[in-house]
């Protein structure tokens, strides 16, 4: 069973940015997944890099997509993506370190930070990008 289950009130209204927050879901359900199969020590190292890197990846897209649509919160919501950048960095670091383990606790922390900044965050941005357009 999935870990988190895209419906459209993570909809943000531009199809490229749902696309990267689905792949975010999948990479998340993919640790999930892993950590309920005993496959954790396996698997958890490469997807924990893999979810950091594309984090930066999906953050520098949406951030040029709020700097085309003028967004004012622009500089407030580059501040928050830099801090849960961090935080899963800081994740892996310790991963890598073996000072944690995957547990529930590391995917519950992962899927509320996901959810909460698309819900809250993310859809801030929504109508300055859905007038213009912006796919």
């Amino acid at each position: 069973m999935a870990l988190l289950t895209w419906n459209d009130k993570y909809s943000v209204g531009v199809p490229t940015i749902d696309a990267q927050h689905k792949v975010l879901f999948d990479i998340i359900n993919s640790l999930h997944d892993a950590m309920m199969k005993g496959q954790a020590q396996a698997l958890t190292g490469p997807l924990l890099h893999r979810l950091a890197d594309y984090t930066n990846t999906h953050f520098t897209s949406e951030e040029g997509k709020m700097s085309a649509a003028k967004y004012p919160g622009l500089a407030e919501h580059k501040v928050k993506h830099r801090n849960l950048v961090k935080q899963v960095e800081e994740f892996v670091l310790r991963y890598d370190k073996g000072e944690i383990a995957l547990n529930l606790q590391l995917l519950n922390f992962l899927r509320d930070w996901l959810t909460n900044h698309i819900q809250k965050e993310d859809l801030a941005y929504s109508p300055s990008m859905v007038k213009l357009g912006l796919h």
